[in-house]
């Protein structure tokens, strides 16, 4: 299993926040900290509510909804082999 880095480069890849385990409530509680975080430096952040298979996983998603894990350019690009990220930090 690779590592994907923390960069803004793969956050702009990311499909972590089209998830359907992503709930509308869930964007809307973490829009605010999402924004800022895509326009500084996220090498430098601990969490984030995106990017799961880089950082740990959500402190807001509680239910699997679907995965679409399998489906994202960084999982192909970084050879991860697990999905559901958001719910469990390092895939399950």
């Amino acid at each position: 299993m690779g590592t994907v880095a923390k960069t803004n480069e793969n956050l702009k890849k990311c499909i972590c926040m089209k998830c359907p385990s992503y709930t509308f409530t869930c964007k809307m509680l973490n829009m605010p900290g999402n924004m800022i975080a895509m326009m500084s430096d996220v090498s430098k952040k601990v969490e984030l509510e995106a990017m799961y298979c880089a950082f740990e996983k959500s402190k807001c998603i509680k239910e699997e909804k679907g995965c679409i894990c399998a489906t994202c350019e960084l999982f192909k690009e970084n050879n991860l082999g697990k999905g559901y990220f958001c719910v469990a930090t390092g895939g399950k």
